[in-house]
């Protein structure tokens, strides 16, 4: 028998921008990579103009909020300074907010002054790969920014990671994880909190897999779901294929995450995920 989704069910408001961001139903972030590295070609930017160009896309095929990373996570990737991680993100986001000013930004970094200096600069929201734990100030910072945060599981770093995916029940350690996280962030003040699972982060393709398949256990920490399949290995090594080919594959698992409550869909694809979000939601008589 299968599972009851749960979709929709839970924390259906964040406060952005000092307004109620309604998440009854699913919202999309779009990807904005800002490095020369990323695992997907199609997400790379370089310069604000066609940063800029990005943005206007994502927007206009429907995207609630905009995520801008300057720190490639893909496994193995190269170390960069905090500097030059501010060089590639800080005017990206200020033209961001500048030319769309009603734009939600969301940064992803995982360090505190990348993420203190981004706010001020017109960013909304931290997107934090580590869930604090590779930077100490990260959750001191958050709380006095007074944003809202997305965590992320993850174990070691990108450069380490691979090494890290030893578990007995990869589910029931990466919600265990988040129990005690949700706890130390509302000790510090955080009271907007979605969380991330980490497809791809410090797991197996098969550990990814079975994340997926019981991703509705997740509603137990009754928190905004984020999920972040969009051309990652799992996919693509599965159907022994390539990030440039993996659209349709990103497709049928955000359909699947949808129907185990995923609240947000991170994505480089934002037409696409729209679609997916409004036919999940026709089934569940969202009409």
């Amino acid at each position: 028998m299968a599972v009851q989704s749960k979709i929709f069910s839970v924390n259906k408001t964040l406060k952005v921008k000092g307004q109620i961001l309604h998440l009854a139903t699913p919202k999309v972030m779009g990807i904005v990579n800002i490095t020369p590295d990323s695992f997907y070609s199609g997400s790379r930017f370089t310069n604000i103009s066609g940063i800029l160009k990005k943005v206007e896309s994502m927007i206009d095929e429907g995207a609630d909020l905009i995520d801008v990373g300057g720190y490639s996570s893909r496994p193995g990737a190269l170390d960069i300074t905090q500097e030059e991680e501010l060089d590639r993100v800080i005017p990206a986001v200020t033209a961001i907010r500048t030319n769309f000013p009603n734009a939600i930004i969301s940064i992803d970094t995982f360090r505190s002054r990348v993420a203190r200096e981004a706010i001020r600069e017109g960013a909304d929201m931290v997107n934090d790969i580590s869930g604090g734990d590779l930077d100490p100030h990260m959750i001191r910072t958050v709380a006095d920014l007074k944003v809202p945060y997305v965590a992320m599981h993850m174990r070691g770093t990108p450069q380490t990671m691979n090494q890290l995916t030893q578990y007995e029940n990869v589910t029931k350690e990466v919600i265990d994880y988040f129990q005690r996280k949700l706890l130390a962030f509302r000790k510090a003040g955080i009271t907007d909190v979605i969380v991330d699972p980490g497809f791809g982060f410090a797991k197996t393709v098969a550990q990814n897999f079975e994340l997926l398949g019981s991703l509705e256990l997740f509603q137990i920490l009754e928190r905004p779901l984020l999920v972040g399949l969009s051309r990652k290995s799992m996919i693509w090594r599965t159907l022994n294929s390539t990030p440039e080919l993996a659209l349709n594959g990103t497709t049928a698992l955000n359909a699947i995450a949808l129907m185990k409550g995923a609240t947000l869909l991170r994505v480089h694809d934002v037409r696409e995920a729209r679609e997916v979000i409004q036919l999940v939601s026709h089934l569940q008589g969202d009409r």
